[in-house]
């Protein structure tokens, strides 16, 4: 079973590699933020501002934001 998972997160790493390889600064595309879809700004990255940085922890605290319990995952891969 570890040895699938090495394989998968080798895949998706190349995978990741093909979609956006080293490119120069100025060939990269923009990250944008995942609240507003502004520009993000190297302070508050990947978000564009502290305010959009606290909306965003605010929706992880009330629970927005959910992840699925570990055993529900180890299920979905088998």
């Amino acid at each position: 079973m570890k040895e699938e998972r090495k394989q998968t997160s080798q895949s998706e790493r190349k995978l990741s590699e093909q979609k956006e390889p080293n490119l120069p600064k100025e060939e990269r595309p923009p990250h944008l933020c995942p609240i507003c879809g502004q520009m993000s700004q190297k302070s508050a990255y990947p978000f564009c501002s502290s305010r959009c940085r606290a909306i965003d922890l605010n929706r992880w605290l009330s629970g927005a934001y959910i992840l699925p319990p570990s055993s529900q995952i180890s299920d979905e891969e088998e």
